[in-house]
């Protein structure tokens, strides 16, 4: 994102008063930014990262979020430059670059590199150390003459420099960054530990028989930083992966279109140089620029990228297509009908950041945890080495470093991140966007699902069968219609939408009206004659005095048009359950979760499409506040709610409930206040997702239990001085590798294969290797 006007910044930020006492003029210009960062290791190079640009002149704001590697940054330009905050961070071992996909990837690619650089050398130089390091080993007493003993000691000397410089050169950066900052994070015990271990080696080296002993590390160390790096390297791939699933949404657009002409000729333009009624042609193997309707052409799309559904979806006249899709066959001509960030596709990358963005509960308390733990083991550490000098000086170094070594709190910091965003990423694929991670939190504990009935339980494209206007005089016939058209095309209800996708276009006539929208009723507007009409509800759009008798009996009809109170038209619609609605609900139920339908419309329809879904709880004519009333009802009863709506008059009670879903077609109030969107059409994404929750949990508690006993088991072993160093070092990057791959589980949770974010590509893979 680029830098945009401070007037667009949000007061009371993190950080909002680091930049307080060098704030500039009310008038200066402040900027923000959002930036990819690399370097990071653990939630407290985070914090790091926030303290030294805090501490800058000019910054008033520096927010990082490690699952993405962002940095969300407020400052005033005329105070400091970007260039200037890239060289504080320089020292530490960060950079940053504007968050933008070329620079992003071009990042990344640079940090992949040096991971693996870093790796290859400590990996290499480690097998060649235990080669000169394996005959002291095996050796009996006076095999080894004293100047062979020393020249293989000084080999594993020269071997091991260039893995202290080059390899483990990031973790003594970032160690003293972190103290410089007052943090302890994990790098700290790891480069005091490495420090410690090679001071002694060398001091053995130079003279065995001197205050050191003759004992050295050389091979403990390379081993250590060889199974560190390869635990990090994997760490950070899983994070790339999370990056360019987010930068992938917005690569699957053209680049250029045809746009077609008033007179039919055709013209190649850039994607951004498309406007909302533009006529664009798209062939087949083509991808959809916009959000747009199909006016002429028959085919079918891969909607995989945005909605989760493998199925091709067929495509003619009237069917609305979204952008990034996939046309598979036919030429189809398409009015636009959404452009850049307001398309679906736009929402859906937005979605992805927010959520990668967000740090739950659990990652809080982690970090916290290994915060204390840290100052422990250090202290730990210091009490081992003095003890031993009591018990046998020669080994009292040995046993520091591996306490240092096998409490590194890799895997307890990393137990909870990888596990949240691997669950992310398997939503994703199945079309439950998250806007934030702590939807996993919360779906896991639900007992209660409250849901919407139409657009949400039912089919959000209903038919509409039945039509009667009174037809008294022709040109009250054509008012009604457009007014209909005109009311119709200004809400995203369902029944709406078909109305509006049923009747002409208004031909511009909406430019003189105003129109308002109140939630569970319908609509109401004023044309340019001055004459109030109503869209809606039969007891709210009609008044009873105006009736005539041949038309009381359209008292049912699900849509009626009013002008002045009195009726006009009405449409009769048929409604239909989701597909696989009744089957989701049935799951959900076997899980031990209760479902109730609640809805505004008429409470004949409501019982009606509840018996068929199975669903034994119901409630007809709910207003908004009907809804919030009961939502909040449950929840006092000790209830955890799962609220999933569509329509504006669910926003307040998706915003009540402790989790909600909101369906993709939806109204965007309703999306905005929802914890996810759904933006495939089958409700069993929710059905994995509820799984998936549970199953999250179950690996966050796992991997904390892992690492509580692994370090319950060994610390013990290393302060006895039955775990040398090189063991330590094994055990602590198994430790951390199992942490890792326990929770990558989870992005293969979801087996049915129901789409990608990019069509022929999985979240896993990634152009960065």
């Amino acid at each position: 994102m680029l830098p945009a006007p401070a007037a667009a910044v949000p007061a009371g930020a993190a950080g909002a008063d680091a930049g307080r006492a060098n704030r500039p003029a009310p008038d200066a210009a402040m900027t923000r930014g959002r930036f990819r960062l690399s370097g990071l290791h653990c939630a407290t190079c985070a914090g790091l990262v926030e303290s030294l640009l805090h501490a800058q002149r000019g910054v008033r704001r520096a927010e990082v979020h490690p699952s993405t590697q962002t940095l969300v940054l407020d400052w005033w330009s005329d105070r400091v430059t970007l260039d200037q905050l890239r060289q504080v961070l320089a020292p530490a071992g960060y950079d940053f670059v504007p968050d933008l996909a070329g620079p992003a990837r071009d990042l990344r690619r640079r940090e992949h590199r040096q991971a693996l650089w870093r790796l290859f050398v400590a990996g290499f130089l480690m097998m060649q150390v235990m080669m000169l390091a394996w005959p002291s080993y095996v050796a009996a007493p006076g095999d080894l003459a004293p100047d062979q003993a020393a020249l293989l000691r000084w080999g594993q000397w020269v071997l091991t420099l260039p893995v202290m410089l080059l390899s483990a050169g990031p973790f003594f950066r970032a160690a003293l960054s972190q103290l410089r900052g007052r943090r302890l994070g994990m790098d700290v015990p790891v480069a005091l530990g490495l420090a410690v271990a090679f001071v002694a080696g060398s001091g053995a080296t130079l003279d065995p028989g001197g205050p050191f002993g003759h004992e050295v590390f050389f091979d403990s160390i390379t081993m250590f930083v060889t199974f560190l790096l390869g635990a990090r390297y994997l760490e950070l791939r899983s994070r790339h992966r999370a990056a360019a699933a987010v930068e992938q949404a917005a690569d699957a657009l053209p680049g250029e279109v045809e746009r077609l002409r008033a007179d039919g000729s055709v013209e190649r333009v850039a994607i951004e140089a498309l406007a909302v009624g533009d006529r664009v042609r798209v062939a087949a193997g083509q991808r959809m620029p916009a959000d747009a309707v199909v006016e002429a052409g028959t085919g079918a799309a891969d909607e995989s990228l945005l909605t989760g559904e493998s199925r091709p979806v067929a495509k003619a006249p009237g069917d609305a297509v979204l952008a990034g899709s996939l046309n598979l066959s036919g030429v189809l001509t398409l009015c636009v009908r959404q452009v850049g960030e307001q398309t679906r596709l736009a929402g859906i990358r937005q979605l992805m950041a927010q959520a990668f963005q967000d740090r739950p509960t659990t990652l809080r308390t982690a970090d916290r945890v290994a915060g204390w733990f840290l100052a422990a083991v250090l202290v730990l550490a210091v009490a081992a080495a003095l003890v031993w000098q009591f018990v046998d000086p020669s080994r009292a170094v040995a046993v520091a470093v591996s306490v240092l070594i096998v409490t590194c709190p890799c895997a307890l910091s990393l137990a909870a991140p990888a596990a949240w965003v691997a669950a992310a990423g398997a939503l994703a694929r199945r079309g439950l966007l998250l806007s934030r991670l702590d939807a996993i939190e919360s779906l896991a504990d639900v007992d209660r699902i409250v849901m919407d009935k139409t657009g949400t339980l039912t089919d959000p494209a209903p038919r509409l069968r039945s039509v009667r206007v009174d037809a008294s005089d022709v040109d009250v016939d054509v008012d009604a219609m457009v007014a209909a058209a005109v009311l119709a095309g200004g809400s995203l209800h369902p029944l709406s939408k078909a109305l509006a996708a049923a009747l002409p276009a208004p031909s511009g006539a909406e430019d003189t009206w105003t129109i308002e929208e109140f939630s569970g009723r319908g609509l109401e507007g004023r044309d340019a004659r001055g004459r109030h009409w109503r869209l809606g509800s039969y007891p709210w759009a009609v008044d009873s005095g105006c009736l005539t008798g041949a038309m009381r009996d359209l008292s049912g009809a699900q849509i009626v048009l009013s002008c002045e109170g009195a009726l006009r038209a009405a449409w009769h619609a048929d409604e239909s359950l989701r597909e696989g609605a009744s089957a989701a609900i049935a799951e959900w139920q076997a899980m031990g979760l209760a479902v109730e339908l609640l809805s505004g419309d008429a409470p004949e329809r409501v019982a009606s499409a509840a018996r068929q879904a199975g669903i034994a709880r119901w409630r007809g004519g709910a207003r908004p506040e009907d809804k919030l009333q009961q939502v909040t009802a449950l929840q006092a009863r000790g209830h955890r709610v799962l609220m999933i709506g569509d329509g504006i008059n669910d926003a307040p009670v998706l915003a009540r409930a402790q989790v909600s879903i909101a369906m993709g077609q939806g109204a965007d109030l309703a999306k905005a206040r929802a914890d996810a969107v759904l933006t495939s059409d089958r409700l069993d994404a929710i059905t994995a997702a509820l799984r998936l929750a549970r199953r999250t949990r179950r690996v966050v508690r796992q991997n904390l239990a892992w690492s509580a006993l692994y370090n319950a088991v060994c610390l013990p072993m290393a302060l006895v001085g039955w775990l040398p160093p090189w063991a330590a070092g094994l055990g602590m990057a198994t430790s951390s590798l199992l942490v890792v791959a326990n929770a990558a589980r989870l992005g293969r949770a979801v087996t049915t294969p129901m789409g990608s974010l990019v069509a022929g590509q999985t979240l896993g893979q990634t152009a960065d290797a």
